[in-house]
């Protein structure tokens, strides 16, 4: 007799941390179809540098609005961005 395959529900979108924080403390992981999901390299270190650069009021502006799209905090965002840029492979 064959098994049947378990089908994985799909994580659902959620669109701030605390949503997210909520989700996994009362959720059963194993329910789910992770297979989507990205490695985090840099997120969760220490942030004991800084930067301070200057940028037109328009890109932080649309920065910004992209991050709150996304439900992140804008500086967050950059730092995934930047993160992404550095796994990019050299064209």
């Amino acid at each position: 007799m064959k098994r049947k395959a378990k089908t994985l529900a799909k994580l659902p979108r959620l669109k701030t941390d605390l949503q997210a924080e909520r989700f996994v403390a009362g959720s059963d992981l194993t329910k789910f179809d992770l297979s989507a999901l990205t490695a985090t390299q840099f997120e969760f270190a220490a942030k004991e540098a800084r930067i301070n650069m200057r940028l037109p009021s328009e890109l932080l502006s649309e920065v910004k609005r992209v991050a709150q799209q996304r439900g992140v905090p804008y500086q967050r965002f950059i730092r995934q961005t930047l993160e992404r840029a550095i796994k990019e492979p050299r064209q």
